[in-house]
């Protein structure tokens, strides 16, 4: 196998991988999308819960008030029915006493029961309407599940169906790989840079990573371009392969030895430095010479 030929096969590769890394994210991160429908439902079963047992309390508080409400009319009742068989002038206020204090029991009582009975009825029609949505948030809840649950089938099948092309790849890479005496685990790198960042092989253009624009040192972008082994970025740690770039496009700098490093610009300037010392030394002794002549 050629090494061109390796490098069209990790490309391959990098599509099936590329596919299959962002499907298996979507099979962890697709029940997330569940979860505001999950809090929501939980929501309306708590509020639901806590207006029921108001509910009850006011349901009782309503039992008790109409209790006593009756007890207020038996009495009034009473009072003014014995009001026919009086005899005396004190029985008669007593009795008066008597329908007064439960008339304006009985009113009160009424009152009150009035308005709990209002608010029974509200907090009843409150709990259907909760009820309602509750089932229709479990109905629509259960769908998506569902829905989601043949989605993520979908990708599943997908997956074991790239996972197979990416099988046959890979035994077609180690094979050309040992042929080529490469290193055993390029293609183990490989997947794992796919798992970062999406692009595992890359070009080397002008002497530059396409992958994360770095200019590369000059042998080494030498060794990309002759194409005789696998190679991996200095900086961004993806696979290299030489790419030719027209003309008129930008500065090859993959001849930067013939320019030389940082340091020897450093020791040029340096030299030019000492030479303008020496000159102003020298300069300096003219001057001193000068003088001396004028004295």
């Amino acid at each position: 196998m050629e090494m061109t030929e390796v490098f069209d096969k990790l490309k391959s590769l990098q599509e099936v991988l590329v596919e299959k890394y962002d499907l298996e994210k979507k099979i962890v991160s697709s029940p997330k999308q569940l979860d505001s429908q999950d809090e929501l439902l939980a929501r309306l079963k708590k509020e639901y819960i806590e207006k029921n047992k108001s509910y009850e309390e006011v349901k009782s508080e309503v039992e008790r008030l109409r209790a006593e409400l009756a007890e207020a009319e038996a009495s009034r009742e009473s009072g003014e029915k014995n009001m026919d068989n009086i005899t005396s002038h004190r029985e008669y206020e007593a009795l008066d006493k008597q329908i007064s204090e439960a008339t304006e029991k009985e009113a009160a009582v009424r009152k009150d029961l009035q308005r709990e009975e209002k608010k029974l009825a509200e907090l009843n029609e409150s709990l259907k309407a909760d009820e309602s949505m509750i089932s229709s948030q479990e109905k629509d809840l259960n769908e998506s599940k569902s829905a989601l649950s043949e989605q993520i089938q979908g990708y599943k099948s997908q997956v074991e169906n790239l996972e197979q092309q990416e099988e046959n790849i890979v035994s077609v890479l180690n094979g050309g790989l040992k042929e080529l005496n490469q290193d055993s685990e390029t293609v183990y790198k490989f997947q794992r840079i796919i798992q970062r960042n999406s692009e595992g092989i890359v070009a080397v253009r002008n002497g530059v990573c396409t992958g994360c624009q770095m200019i590369l040192p000059g042998q080494f972008a030498n060794e990309v371009r002759d194409g005789e082994k696998i190679l991996f970025c200095p900086y961004c740690s993806r696979i290299l392969f030489y790419q030719e770039v027209n003309e008129d496009e930008a500065e090859d700098y993959s001849t930067l030895e013939e320019t030389g490093s940082l340091a020897d610009f450093e020791d040029e300037f340096a030299d030019e430095r000492e030479d303008d010392d020496i000159e102003e030394s020298e300069n300096g002794l003219d001057d001193e010479k000068s003088m001396s002549f004028d004295d």
